[in-house]
């Protein structure tokens, strides 16, 4: 009979039980697609008496990770508990050390540590995989490693946030402001303990990082990524792009260009008509482009018990065949540092601010933005109250210096009664 691939699961939240449920229900279809049966052998987490609705008796119990790592009768470690430092860094350390395989949910963890835990796995002759971590049910990272290693990936975008993505389309659809939308997505169940590892992008920073090292063959820099949250994002903001043809997206791009590695997650306009454009709700989406391929569009739910699971089951399989692969695409040891890019590339910026209802007002702005190299392409101007006008302009392409120099003049005239926002717009 063949041997058993004997998993350890730590961490029993939401996507644990989903990874148990789907090898309880699909014991012989996983058998028959890898060639040997996947069971599970021991399990950790804090409570073991709490109701999780799934029997979890036939299974040893371990309160330890790190022991759950350790154990002689687990081949892989399956770690769900997430957190970028303690028991989950602790426990996949000792699972490589020990000779075990992993494959994890955790993209904090593969942004931060990375580069030594891939090189802690290479050493030991073992395998991290982590579909999981970035964009949930999409098999994106499973894409650049496997299906496009032949083409130069020129730039990676995405969605990746769904909640971020949920509280921007229902803000459009509903009327509603951030902070009633941002409530109801506590009451749904929808933020992160730490609401800001969502809202603020920190999350989705952690899943760009780790995209940008298997497509540019870079060390994992997540200090690097540009991070700007959604809290300052306006129901003027939202109704005014869509009035010029564009929805604001908190989006992900990565791209090496001659001035370095741009990794940044903020808030941009993208074509209305565009993938991007039309995503709503929480689903995710990741726009890769290649020299061979030009563009392919994944789409497909980011999170929740099923899509996630189902991604570490998709890792848990290719260990059962047998396939290996480094890390992050190629071994560690060829991994470059990627020096950050100094200025990003330009691109057309779309600004929003109120102007006191002056004479020459308008013309103070323009002035500014000319001193500052900063040319115009469209400007609107709304409906104003009796003391100022909100102001919209979408200029030419033009430098994020460019753009920052001109927020900080425009400060400083007496006319701006509104500091100014200014949004990227991409190219999709």
């Amino acid at each position: 009979m063949t041997k058993p691939l004997r998993l350890g699961i730590a961490g029993l939240g939401t996507v644990g039980i989903g990874v148990v449920k789907i090898i309880r229900r699909q014991a012989a279809m996983l058998e028959a697609r890898t060639g040997r049966p996947i069971v599970i052998t021991a399990v950790s987490a804090r409570d073991a008496s709490k109701d999780r609705g799934v029997p979890l008796s036939d299974y040893a119990w371990e309160t330890d990770p790190v022991a759950l790592a350790k154990r002689d009768d687990v081949d892989v470690l399956v770690e769900l508990m997430g957190g970028h430092e303690g028991a989950a860094k602790d426990a996949v350390e000792a699972a490589l050390t020990s000779g075990k395989d992993v494959v994890t949910a955790n993209k904090a963890l593969l942004a931060i540590h990375g580069q030594e835990l891939a090189e802690c796995a290479e050493a030991n002759g073992r395998v991290i995989r982590f579909e999981a971590g970035v964009a949930g049910g999409i098999p994106v990272i499973k894409s650049l490693t496997e299906g496009l290693a032949g083409n130069e990936i020129t730039r990676v975008m995405g969605v990746m946030n769904g909640t971020c993505n949920y509280i921007l389309t229902q803000m459009e659809a509903t009327g509603q402001g951030y902070n009633a939308l941002f409530e109801e997505c506590g009451r749904l169940g929808y933020l992160e303990a730490d609401p800001n590892l969502d809202v603020g992008g920190i999350d989705a920073g952690h899943k760009l990082a780790i995209l940008a090292s298997i497509a540019f063959g870079t060390k994992p820099a997540f200090d690097d990524v540009q991070l700007e949250g959604i809290q300052r994002i306006s129901l003027e903001d939202i109704s005014a792009a869509a009035d010029m043809g564009f929805r604001i997206k908190l989006l992900g791009v990565a791209q090496r260009t001659g001035r370095g590695l741009e990794q940044r997650m903020t808030p941009c306009l993208v074509p209305a008509n565009s993938p991007l454009g039309q995503l709503e709700g929480g689903t995710n989406m990741v726009v890769i482009e290649g020299d061979a391929v030009e563009q392919i569009v994944l789409r497909g739910p980011g999170a929740g018990e099923g899509p996630t699971a189902s991604a570490v089951l998709g890792d848990i399989c290719d260990i059962a065949r047998g396939f290996r692969l480094p890390t992050f695409g190629q071994p560690a040891e060829m991994l470059q540092d990627a020096p950050a890019a100094q200025a990003e590339l330009p691109a057309p910026f779309y600004l929003r601010m109120a102007l006191q209802d002056k004479p020459g007002a308008l013309a103070k702005v323009t002035a500014v933005l000319g001193e500052c190299g900063i040319s115009i392409d469209r400007m609107r101007q709304y409906g104003h109250s009796e003391t100022s006008a909100p102001v919209l302009f979408v200029t030419h392409k033009s430098s994020r210096a460019s753009i920052d120099q001109a927020l900080e003049e425009l400060e400083k005239i007496d006319v701006v009664s509104v500091a100014p926002v200014a949004l990227r717009i991409e190219t999709v």
